[in-house]
């Protein structure tokens, strides 16, 4: 797998389990797979949990990261173990010389490192310099572990620079994409249980990928992981920066609707879950005010108004039909745009 550049943003999660626990880290990875994670983290606190990294890198289908934290052993187990990439958060490995030494090994097996700098880890050097975890003390620590890094010739980098707030973790990955050219990888760490932790996450992440930054992305989320992937495909939609299913667009409540709108957004939510992972956007709209214009917007889009609805493709109104037809005309033009857009793929390619 690539990351960076123009390579589309990889999801990825962490399990959950004690990696000890073969059974249930290789459970959890592979339900994680099954939600479509593309990067697998596991925790690698102790000898044990590295020795059986190995045995699940051999039942696993995407690549697999080691998580160390102040062992740097960890890391060398790991990486004899076959893993793909380590993360490694500077701040707790310590001396040079014992980052080093990953970095040495890393180079002669082409492992990738990512620097995962942490506000709870910054350096007490700059927290002494900038009083407190700020965005430039996350950026400066990022900064002093890459030159050691580069010193070792070492350029097989990722950076991330995670905060549980939210705006401190704009603001480090907004100025290490100014200044730092290796790919970025985004989360908003310990976000919350599921709901507020989807929420606040893309409050601080959908403000970077509108902005063009990240090239890989996981929701911190407290308790099943693979809500982390749903939540990170949804994001990753809502900002276009990577559409792998359907989209459908619906008006809010209204007092100017003049059709039966939420059941017939039901009934296209239904149907573009059948499509499967085809991107479409479609947007269903109950009002004569915003509706034609923004059905205009969608590769198919229908609006209701008093008895009869329009059928947009592409900007372009192609249908007037009875409102009881609404939904079929949907259906018919939705099919037949995907036919088209399937069969010009196939002549390109």
């Amino acid at each position: 797998m690539w990351i960076g550049g123009e390579h589309p943003i990889a999801v990825q999660s962490m399990t959950t389990t004690r990696t000890e626990n073969l059974e249930a880290t290789l459970s959890e990875i592979h339900a994680l797979e099954e939600a479509g994670v593309e990067l697998i983290r596991v925790a690698v606190p102790t000898e044990e949990s590295a020795r059986g990294l190995s045995t699940i890198k051999a039942e696993m289908t995407v690549p697999l990261i080691a998580d160390i934290h102040f062992d740097p052993m960890m890391a060398i187990l790991a990486m004899e173990a076959g893993v793909d990439k380590i993360r490694l958060n500077p701040g707790n490995i310590g001396r040079r010389e014992r980052v080093e030494r990953i970095v040495d090994m890393a180079k002669d097996k082409g492992i990738p490192i990512r620097i995962g700098v942490n506000s709870g880890s910054v350096e007490k050097e700059f927290l002494d310099k900038y009083g407190s975890p700020t965005p430039a003390a996350m950026v400066e620590s990022a900064l002093k572990h890459i030159r050691i890094l580069e010193d070792h010739g070492f350029e097989d980098i990722i950076l991330s620079l995670k905060s549980s707030d939210t705006l401190a973790a704009l603001r480090a990955y907004r100025m290490a994409s100014d200044r730092i050219p290796y790919p970025l990888h985004l989360g908003i760490t310990e976000a919350g249980q599921p709901g507020y932790g989807e929420i606040k996450s893309a409050a601080g992440l959908g403000a970077l990928l509108l902005d063009g930054i990240g090239d890989t992305i996981r929701i911190s989320l407290s308790g099943d992981s693979t809500l982390e992937v749903a939540a990170a495909f949804d994001i990753l939609k809502a900002t276009g920066r990577r559409v792998l299913d359907p989209e459908v667009v619906a008006c809010p409540s209204c007092g100017r609707i003049e059709i039966d709108l939420f059941p017939l957004v039901a009934e296209v939510e239904k149907y573009a879950k059948t499509l499967g992972k085809r991107p479409i956007k479609i947007t269903v709209l109950g009002c004569i005010v915003n509706g034609p214009g923004e059905a205009r917007e969608a590769d198919i889009g229908i609006a209701g108004g008093r008895d009869q609805g329009l059928v947009y493709r592409r900007g372009e109104l192609i249908r007037k039909v009875p409102q009881s037809e609404l939904l079929n005309a949907l259906k018919e033009e939705v099919e037949r745009f995907l036919e088209e857009q399937e069969a010009m793929e196939a002549l390109q390619g």
